[in-house]
């Protein structure tokens, strides 16, 4: 048996509230875990530039929905362009090692090889550490002389916007964005598959990629909280939020809800044989259906290409380890899982 080891915070959440709908946080906070409340909540206006996740104001400029929306379309294509380079489904990968810094790296260098290394570096994890050195490295890199890529080079979409900026400041602002597009996509994708093998390798092998992945993200949801600024519409839709209270929506627990799933703690990808993950009451992984993540056409191919990869080539989590942690970070995901090919009997 794995143990799943939850930050202390994490896990008084499934001591406290598991199985209740609405719950106070702390003095001006409300948690909200019962699908009904938190549909109509999320139904009742969009998120503000300030409570999107990614595409919050960058140096104090807004972002506006159009240009979001055109990033996204951007670094959607270098992921589709990167995807048909693995086909047919390349055999000398070896993905073994730490997860998810090993996935992280491979889809790094799969999307984004061929960009400059001023680029490149703003893909690390380190610079997850703080902010300020997210826009310490971004600072420096912008401020270099010359142009982001050599004239005619080949690059990413996503790094074109950047080679095609002027001056100090526009350069800066476009690696920022640089960052907000692409270092998600490759932080969730290794996130969910590290979340999906330590909750459930060796897997059946009439078990499809898909429903793994559905299942991973019902139990360790990347997304686990969804923050909404106190407003009147939310009062008016239950009594027990007051006008001043912020609401905290907490997927974490909605997908592992009694009332909502049968055996909520077990890892069962078979469930997902009858269940839509688009209607299936409560299940976020993506946000809600009046306003869905933008990325998600990105996360499940890439994440699929990932397992397929190391399913083919007998990668399991390391046998002697027995536990991994959960650390209390926005990206929620098992830290320190290790890949090694295990040999089985013959039956």
């Amino acid at each position: 048996m794995r143990a799943t080891v939850f930050h202390p915070r994490l896990a008084a959440l499934f001591r406290d509230h598991l199985g209740q709908d609405v719950f106070r946080l702390e003095p001006d906070t409300i948690g909200v875990a019962g699908h009904e409340v938190a549909d109509r909540i999320l139904a009742a206006r969009r998120a503000t530039e300030t409570e999107r996740p990614t595409f919050k104001p960058l140096h104090g400029r807004s972002i506006s929905r159009s240009e979001a929306s055109s990033v996204m379309r951007t670094i959607g294509g270098d992921v589709r362009e990167a995807l048909k380079r693995t086909r047919p489904r390349p055999e000398d990968v070896d993905l073994s090692g730490n997860w998810p810094l090993r996935g992280h790296l491979f889809l790094r260098d799969l999307i984004l090889g061929r960009d400059p290394y001023r680029l490149r570096i703003l893909m690390s994890r380190n610079l997850e550490l703080t902010p300020k050195l997210t826009w310490t490295v971004i600072a420096a890199g912008a401020a270099l002389p010359g142009r982001v890529g050599r004239r005619n080079a080949p690059l990413t979409a996503i790094a074109g916007l950047t080679a095609d900026a002027t001056g100090y400041h526009e350069r800066r602002y476009a690696m920022g964005m640089y960052r907000r597009a692409a270092a998600p996509v490759c932080f969730t994708v290794s996130t969910l598959v590290t979340n999906a093998l330590w909750l459930g390798s060796p897997f059946d092998p009439e078990t499809p990629n898909r429903h793994i992945l559905y299942e991973a993200m019902r139990l360790l949801p990347p997304s686990w909280n969804i923050l909404r600024h106190a407003c009147p519409e939310f009062a008016a839709i239950d009594g027990r939020i007051e006008a001043g209270d912020d609401v905290l929506l907490l997927p974490l627990l909605a997908h592992r809800d009694p009332k909502l799933w049968e055996d909520p703690d077990e890892f069962r990808p078979e469930r997902w044989e009858n269940l839509d993950p688009d209607t299936a009451p409560g299940y976020l992984p993506f946000g809600h259906a009046s306003e869905r993540c933008w990325g998600r056409h990105m996360v499940m191919p890439l994440a699929e290409l990932l397992l397929d990869l190391i399913r083919g080539s007998g990668l399991e989590v390391a046998p002697g380890q027995s536990s991994a942690k959960v650390p209390l970070v926005g990206l929620l995901g098992v830290e320190d899982v290790r890949l090694t090919k295990v040999r089985r009997a013959a039956a």
